[in-house]
């Protein structure tokens, strides 16, 4: 099994905002509790996060360049972990911490947004429906060869997640009914280091949050029910999870103005601009 590589930070600064200049549309008075403030935010965790964290960064950078915010990956379980031991002021999850996380840690949850996940294969592989027990024989390494399912005579490539991903907690969960992950699977790090992977191999199968998919991967129909927000929106397709922040203890400073922001309709706007299903 290949070993997944650590996450680069993502560091969102006023510098960086000179390649993202866009006029900011939220209005102003969700951003004035940040007027005056400074000083430096660290978040880490889920990768499924990051595209609305790095807007929603943009957006207060732009209103005030004296507050700094590094965003970086890892996984749901390091985001649960370094906000824990007070690494980071925020951890972000694709899970819910458990009772005994949250105990230990004395975390606090924000859930900002609700998101599906789904397999996804290559646009050019035209195997894009399977039952859960198909999927699941895929992931087991039972069926190994695309033809067994009307496909092309070639290996299946199979991609997954570490252990430590939210993502895959979810779909492990819903979509395998908690079977086995071959041990042959290509390990990756990240949903877009997922679909960059399945987008560039013919052969493969992986899973994605579905506020990733894009037109590079074809989503993969299960049990006959499309992995899209609509399906997941209206409980048709059943392998959804909640976006989680979390922060050790009550928030406070800037972790606490950032939370309160995700929350409110702006922040929820970067929520469903990004492809997730907002929770307000």
């Amino acid at each position: 099994m290949r070993r997944p590589t650590n996450s680069i930070p993502i560091y969102v600064t006023a510098i960086f905002l000179l390649f993202f200049s866009a006029a900011t549309t939220w209005a102003d008075n969700e951003l004035a509790p940040f007027e005056g403030q400074e000083g430096h935010l660290r978040i880490a965790g889920g990768t499924a996060h990051i595209p609305v964290m790095k807007e929603a960064a943009k957006q207060i950078i732009n209103f005030n360049p004296h507050i700094q915010i590094a965003i970086a990956g890892g996984g749901s379980g390091l985001g649960i972990k370094q906000a824990g031991e007070g690494l980071v002021d925020i951890g972000n999850a694709g899970r819910r911490a458990s009772d005994e996380e949250i105990e230990k840690f004395n975390l606090q949850l924000f859930k900002w947004a609700v998101d599906g996940v789904g397999a996804v294969v290559n646009p050019a592989n035209k195997v894009q429906s399977l039952s859960g027990g198909q999927l699941q024989d895929i992931y087991s390494g039972k069926i190994s060869n695309w033809q067994e399912l009307g496909g092309v005579d070639r290996q299946v490539n199979l991609y997954t997640r570490d252990e430590a991903s939210g993502t895959r907690k979810v779909f492990w969960k819903k979509a395998l009914s908690k079977g086995t992950i071959s041990a042959k699977a290509n390990v990756v790090v990240s949903n877009g280091a997922m679909k960059t992977a399945v987008a560039g191999d013919p052969f493969a199968i992986g899973f994605v949050s579905v506020g990733h998919m894009d037109g590079s991967v074809a989503p993969v129909a299960l049990d006959g029910i499309l992995p899209t927000l609509d399906t997941v929106r209206n409980g048709e397709y059943k392998v959804a999870r909640g976006l989680y922040s979390l922060s050790k203890g009550e928030p406070s400073g800037l972790a606490k103005l950032f939370l309160d922001f995700m929350l409110s309709p702006a922040g929820q706007q970067i929520v469903a601009t990004n492809g997730f299903i907002p929770v307000q």
